[in-house]
């Protein structure tokens, strides 16, 4: 027995209204903001990495089971609430797409990883651009990130048949930056432009000194040793010692 037109079109704005629940519920939302690390550490933030506290217990959910793949969402802060959730890990960007496409996926878990309770004396903690060894167009690499910021991170359960459940997004996080000298005026420039005086006026004392003694070297050797002038003329005579003569020859008769 078949559905007449009119029960047909009463029928299609439920199914329509039941598909895109159930596409819109594909994806869970966890209430969880990701943040950097509490613990007191010497480089939680650096020029290329920063370091997160790990998400304890914060994915033991039905539809989650313990072989889903847990990922980080690294993202440009501009881009982070234009970004749409993969279908497929093989579908996501490398992290050396992160300037044109906004965002990567690295630091592959799963949840048994990320256990609740307490962590004891363990440190839990996730650096993220940590890893220089892998090549920045390797899917899932830790590579060192590109600049300081800002960035911003979620977590993303995916398995084979796509997205399962996201995190919120973090707040910003800047990382260091190189300080540039600055030539600017101070108490430290006016100290250096003291002793650079004290320097230079020693330094022409030392060269006077040293002109002066020249020239009185100059002067005091004029004065003890008879220097012959261009237009005068040195005489010497010639002087044969007597003993040097030979006898003169005697002819015979």
């Amino acid at each position: 027995m078949g559905f007449s037109g009119g029960q047909s079109e009463l029928l299609t704005p439920p199914l329509l209204l039941l598909t895109c629940l159930q596409l819109g519920m594909g994806l869970e939302h966890i209430s969880y903001v990701p943040q950097l690390s509490h613990a007191t550490l010497a480089a939680k933030l650096t020029q290329t990495t920063f370091t997160l506290e790990q998400p304890q217990g914060q994915f033991h959910h039905l539809n989650i089971s313990d072989f889903d793949p847990i990922w980080l969402v690294v993202a440009r802060s501009d881009a982070a609430q234009n970004i749409t959730a993969p279908q497929r890990v093989e579908d996501s960007p490398v992290p050396a797409d992160l300037p044109q496409r906004g965002y990567y996926l690295t630091l592959m878990a799963n949840r048994a990883l990320y256990p609740g309770g307490q962590p004891g004396n363990q440190l839990r903690v996730l650096r993220v651009g940590n890893d220089t060894s892998c090549s920045p167009k390797t899917r899932g690499c830790n590579h060192p990130l590109p600049g300081p910021g800002p960035y911003r991170v979620k977590f993303l359960v995916m398995n084979d048949r796509g997205p399962v459940a996201e995190t919120e997004w973090s707040n910003e996080t800047r990382l260091q930056q190189a300080e540039a000298l600055q030539a600017t005026p101070g108490p430290r420039s006016a100290g250096v432009l003291v002793i650079i005086a004290v320097l230079s006026v020693l330094l022409a004392v030392i060269l006077t000194a040293l002109l002066a003694l020249l020239i009185y070297a100059c002067y005091d050797t004029r004065g003890s040793t008879p220097i012959s002038g261009p237009g005068e003329s040195v005489f010497m005579r010639r002087y044969n010692p007597h003993h040097m003569l030979s006898p003169p020859a005697v002819r015979g008769s």
